[in-house]
């Protein structure tokens, strides 16, 4: 990804609009005091996944008062704002609303403060690590341009703010309480997402996969434990996982296609208590990640086949055999940009605000629950965009290295966040024309 973004790096970002742009330009800038207020409220007041209530109450208060009817606790917290316009096909805008468990450290005036307690017992600090509240913030200044301009477009839309994205089941839960049978049925959906590995105003796009299949797995191995001066009388789990993470690393460099993009990593590893006990259990946590169905198969697979193997070699009996379980609640589908609304939108992009701000960018193995929504319907023509964050100044000081500068989801994140919010709502009216404008 980072070749493809460095050229990006010394263009200027602020070209000369077309002067068809500067209408909704100008429009966009006199919002801007009022949804930077917004921003900074949501900043100051995130809520953890699926315990988003005040911050729905905000957006729905928002999408009322633009006009649209609005229904809320959808999918538990989620909130869906329809506008009919005539006929034409039906565009489903989604913003996402959930802080992530982070302890803030950017210094800034509005830094959050808050803490909760996450629905597995956690308590922590709360941050909007991922800058959802810059998404959530030009959802509304979306909305309100839409709605000040339906002589320019036909059709309906179905606006969604979105609970537990960060934890992969908001958009599941949405669709599960009725989303497509309740509500409209998107024959198109949009979503952007800041990034943190662009110059802030640049606008990216990918077309095919945009982010990854994530399954968690667990591997539970077993042994036979015993005192660590006597390790014969043993089966040690502590080597036996040590064998399987070693082997399950063949599984991308010698099972899956060169070509192909994949991940195995071991996120955790846990074991024993004392230096003179050889525990009888060690527990290995997985992320796994893949754009297809065919390498997510490979890669699963292959773990189950690679511990049983490993566990055979050691020894170990069929009674106490390791157990690999696939978290099915944690798995999130891989996030698919459609040819034809991504080709065509991209385009649009590139004639409002210029070549130099948009930038075709390669897929990344992050994970976004978004593409549950074409997933559900693979009819739906899809799309999320990247809008980027990173200001200029410390764009450059990096040398345009993402790698130099904090990642999303980092205490330290700290969007630029007016310039996101503008181009990423001139981007969504921009879209949404496209797929609902009158000739």
């Amino acid at each position: 990804m980072r070749k493809a973004l460095l050229p990006a790096a010394a263009l200027a970002l602020a070209p000369s609009a077309p002067a068809a742009a500067d209408t909704l330009s100008d429009q966009v800038r006199a919002d801007m005091p009022s949804l930077t207020a917004l921003y900074r409220d949501l900043h100051a007041n995130p809520e953890l996944s699926m315990q988003e209530v005040k911050t729905a109450a905000k957006l729905a208060a928002e999408a009322k008062k633009a006009g649209f009817a609005v229904t809320g606790g959808v999918g538990k917290t989620g909130v869906v704002a329809v506008m009919k316009n005539g006929p034409g096909p039906v565009l489903l805008i989604r913003a996402d609303m959930d802080g992530l468990p982070v302890v803030e450290q950017t210094g800034l005036p509005f830094a959050s403060k808050v803490r909760a307690t996450s629905l597995a017992g956690v308590e922590s600090g709360v941050m909007h690590a991922c800058g959802h509240d810059t998404h959530m913030a030009a959802w509304v200044g979306t909305a309100r341009r839409l709605a000040a301009m339906k002589d320019r477009w036909s059709g309906t839309l179905v606006m969604i703010a979105q609970p537990g994205e960060e934890i992969g089941q908001g958009a599941k839960a949405m669709l599960d309480d009725g989303l497509y049978t309740r509500f409209p049925k998107p024959s198109h959906a949009i979503a952007f997402h800041d990034s943190a590995g662009l110059p802030a105003g640049t606008i990216g796009y990918s077309v095919g996969p945009a982010l990854a299949n994530v399954d968690s797995v667990d591997i539970v191995v077993k042994g036979v434990g015993g005192h660590g001066a006597y390790p014969h009388t043993t089966r040690d789990p502590i080597v036996l996982a040590s064998r399987i993470v070693t082997a399950l690393q063949t599984l991308v460099s010698r099972e899956v296609d060169p070509q192909e993009p994949a991940v195995v990593t071991v996120g955790s590893f846990h074991a024993g208590a004392k230096h003179n006990i050889i525990s009888d259990e060690a527990t290995l946590l997985l992320t796994v990640r893949s754009y297809t169905d065919e390498t997510r198969k490979i890669l699963l697979d292959g773990i189950a086949r690679i511990v049983r193997g490993e566990a055979i070699a050691a020894g170990i009996p069929e009674d106490r055999m390791p157990v690999v379980t696939q978290r099915g609640n944690d798995y999130t589908p891989a996030t698919i940009n459609t040819e034809a609304l991504s080709t065509s939108t991209a385009a649009l992009f590139t004639s409002r605000f210029g070549a130099e701000r948009v930038v075709k960018t390669r897929p990344v193995m992050g994970g976004e629950d978004f593409g549950r929504f074409h997933l559900a319907d693979p009819s739906i023509e899809s799309m999320i965009f990247w809008v980027g964050g990173v200001p200029k100044a410390q764009w450059d000081a990096a040398g345009g290295d993402p790698a130099k500068l904090p990642s999303l989801h980092s205490p330290f994140w700290v969007p630029e966040a007016e310039t996101v919010i503008s181009t990423a709502t001139e981007a969504m009216v921009t879209a949404a024309l496209g797929v609902l404008g009158k000739p």
